[in-house]
C-alpha cells in the first residue's frame, strides 16, 4: 500500500467513482487518496473487489460509508459490519466514515435500510444511542471512525442542542472524529434562509472543538434562486463560498485531510483534478506551509 510518509497531516485526495476507473487506474495521478462507497465493495470476489485492489496499488485509500447509519434505533446488522470490518483490515485505509444519521428499520423481525441519510433528533436519548452504536463500530473496525454532518431538509420540533453541542458531545464520549462537510453547511445555511450564509457557516465551523475534525468534504450543488430548496446533489464545482469557509476551517482545524467529493453529472477527471489542486493551493496560502 502506499505510504503517507512525506506529507504533513494534510492530503488531498477526491472520490473514486465508475466513470473515472479507466483514467484512474490505468496510471496514478497527482493525489494522495481516492475515496470509495464502502458498500460499493461488499462482494467476496470478482470485478468491483479486483478494481479496489487495483486502487490501493496506486492510491492510498478512504472507505466512506453510506449505510452504517450509527443513528439508528436498530442495530446494524452483524453482515454488514462484518463486511466493512473486513475490508478495513484488509486494505488499512486512511481513513472510515459514516454520518450522523439514521438508515435502519424493520419491518417485522427483518432490518430494512431506508436508503437515504435522514437526520437523528438531537436529545440525550439519540445521543446516548449514536454513542453506543458508534462505539460498537469502532470496536469491529479498530479504529477511530470519523461522523459527518448532513444537509438536512426538515427539523426536529424538540430540539435539545444545537448541532454542533451534539456532535462536540458525541467526540468526547467515544473519542471518534469529525468528518466536517463544508458544502453540507452552505446548503443547510441557505435553505435556512440565513441572512449571511457565510457567517453561520463560519460560526458553526467555529464552535466546534479543536482536534475534533480529521477529515474536510468539499463539492458543490445545482444553484437555486433564494427563495428556493437547495439540494445537495454533488453536481458541480466547488462553490466560491465553500472555498472561502474551507480557508477558514483549515485556518481553525490546520491542514487536515481533505476531498473533493463528485457524484453526478461527473466531469472529466482532469476537472477533478484541478479542483483537488486548488484545495491543496487554499490550504497551503491558509496555514503558511508547503503540503507536499
Amino acid at each position: 500500500m502506499p505510504s503517507n510518509q512525506g506529507y504533513s497531516n494534510a492530503c488531498i485526495g477526491v472520490g473514486l467513482r465508475h466513470a473515472h476507473y479507466e483514467q484512474a487506474l490505468s496510471q496514478p495521478s497527482p493525489l494522495d487518496f481516492v475515496e470509495v462507497h464502502t458498500e460499493n465493495f461488499f462482494a467476496a470476489g470478482g470485478a468491483s473487489l479486483a478494481v479496489l485492489k487495483r486502487a490501493s496499488e496506486l492510491y492510498t485509500l478512504s472507505l466512506h460509508c453510506t449505510a452504517l447509519g450509527p443513528g439508528s434505533a436498530r442495530p446494524v446488522p452483524e453482515l454488514n459490519l462484518k463486511r466493512v470490518s473486513d475490508l478495513v483490515s484488509r486494505f488499512d485505509p486512511l481513513l472510515v466514515s459514516d454520518h450522523l444519521c439514521f438508515t435502519w428499520s424493520s419491518l417485522g423481525a427483518q432490518p430494512v435500510h431506508l436508503g437515504e441519510l435522514l437526520p437523528v433528533q438531537r436529545t440525550e436519548a439519540s445521543l446516548d444511542l449514536v454513542s453506543d452504536n458508534v462505539d460498537r463500530i469502532q470496536e469491529a473496525i479498530d479504529r477511530r471512525m470519523l461522523i459527518e454532518n448532513i444537509s438536512s431538509y426538515v427539523e426536529h420540533s424538540a430540539e435539545e442542542m444545537p448541532e454542533t453541542e451534539y456532535l462536540s458531545e458525541l467526540v468526547a464520549r467515544t473519542d471518534c472524529g469529525l468528518l466536517l462537510d463544508i458544502n453540507n453547511l452552505v446548503v443547510n445555511a441557505h435553505n435556512a434562509g440565513a441572512d449571511s450564509p457565510e457567517a453561520e457557516v463560519i460560526a458553526w465551523i467555529d464552535a466546534l472543538p479543536q482536534g475534533a475534525v480529521g477529515e474536510i468534504h468539499l463539492a458543490g450543488f445545482t444553484p437555486v434562486a433564494s427563495d428556493e430548496i437547495a439540494v445537495d446533489d454533488h453536481s458541480q464545482p466547488v462553490s466560491e463560498l465553500t472555498w472561502r469557509c474551507y480557508a477558514h476551517a483549515v485556518r481553525r482545524f490546520g491542514a487536515v485531510p481533505t476531498l473533493i467529493e463528485w457524484d453526478n453529472a461527473l466531469p472529466e477527471w482532469a476537472v477533478l483534478l484541478e479542483q483537488a489542486a486548488r484545495a491543496r493551493a487554499v490550504c497551503e496560502r491558509s496555514t503558511g506551509e508547503a503540503i507536499r
